[in-house]
């Protein structure tokens, strides 16, 4: 079979592997799709701590059951799963707690163990033991459930932010990420979603899509002005910070209104990960901030209902679909920008 292994930053390689085969507590699916996000490309310019590699990379997982070890039960060949990123140990103070998402022992598919650009992948018996495989609703594509994992981190978010009913929300970075949290969002019942980003382009792009009540371009227009503008003043009840910027991050504590929330959602650069925070804002506006990142197994299964009910779409926001051997043509397009979701096939021709 065809994989693409991890080697060194810059080193991505599509290369022939033999077909691995399950052991007695793992699964082995064949890799319909998986989907690509900022993390990939971050791994092949950077590495990442937790890869030894070579490593298969990859944690956007959607493929099909081809066989179960001898002791699995509930899972049959043919069976179309997605399969969770984040592998919480199920055990510790904060996973007895319910708060898998913050695992301190947490694993991840792509990193500790082999991902989805491959043709085939084993689910290790630690994604079993923690039922961090999901049954793709009747009706939901692979490339849709795909988006599920991504999706379940955006849902951690918002209902760690409390998004809800009647509220005027700003998400600031138009990727596949922002788009996703304008979408549910909507569905959780705001009243108004506001996109902020720096790059024309990638924002009408993104605004064509996911169609935000206003749309802002911060190169052109002061996004905390234009917020206080559009909001008589007050500000937002809730500013959701999708972009991996500081100054998203200090614009935010601006552009909130009093009593409102902040979700420090995109991560900052480990080389700068400061910023300016006027406490006094936080202090006198009651302001609360919230981070999030991750997301749980249920998490998961919330994301692919809300697939599946059609409450928050995705197959539109899946813009570029691509075989395994194209793979660097796949980062490169997420670092372009030119693409909201990228997708690989794995049993895709070239031609595809």
């Amino acid at each position: 079979m065809k994989v693409a292994r991890f080697y060194a930053p810059g080193d991505l390689r599509v290369e022939e592997a033999d077909e691995p085969n399950p052991g007695p507590d793992e699964i082995k699916i064949r890799v319909h799709n998986t989907s690509t996000c900022g993390t990939d490309l971050k791994i092949f310019k950077h590495g990442h701590h937790h890869i030894d590699p070579p490593r298969v990379i990859g944690h956007e997982i959607a493929g099909e059951v081809v066989e179960t070890g001898a002791n699995v039960s509930g899972w049959n060949s043919g069976d179309r799963v997605q399969v969770i990123a984040a592998i919480p140990c199920g055990e510790c103070k904060q996973c007895r707690k319910g708060l898998q998402q913050v695992c301190p022992n947490q694993l991840s598919m792509g990193y500790h163990f082999d991902g989805g650009f491959a043709e085939y992948m084993i689910v290790p018996k630690q994604v079993l033991k923690v039922d961090g495989v999901n049954r793709i609703p009747d009706g939901v594509s692979y490339a849709e459930a795909s988006v599920a994992e991504p999706l379940a981190c955006v849902l951690n978010g918002q209902s760690f932010a409390q998004v809800g009913q009647g509220d005027v929300v700003v998400v600031v970075g138009a990727g596949p990420i922002g788009c996703l949290h304008v979408r549910l969002a909507r569905a959780k019942g705001a009243a108004a979603v506001y996109l902020v980003e720096l790059n024309r382009g990638r924002l009408d792009m993104a605004a064509e899509l996911v169609k935000p009540d206003v749309a802002i371009c911060g190169a052109e227009v002061d996004p905390v002005e234009k917020v206080l503008e559009l909001t008589g003043g007050d500000g937002a009840d809730v500013v959701i910070t999708a972009a991996a910027a500081g100054k998203a991050q200090e614009d935010a504590l601006k552009m909130t209104a009093r009593r409102g929330r902040i979700s420090f959602f995109g991560g900052l650069p480990k080389d700068n990960p400061i910023i300016a925070c006027d406490s006094n804002l936080v202090h006198y506006r009651e302001l609360t901030i919230y981070g999030a990142n991750g997301s749980s197994p249920d998490h998961n299964r919330q994301a692919l209902e809300l697939i599946s009910s059609g409450r928050v779409p995705v197959d539109d926001l899946i813009t570029h679909h691509l075989p395994l051997s194209e793979v660097r043509r796949a980062i490169d397009i997420v670092s372009s920008g030119e693409a909201i979701k990228v997708t690989i096939e794995p049993g895709a021709s070239d031609a595809a």
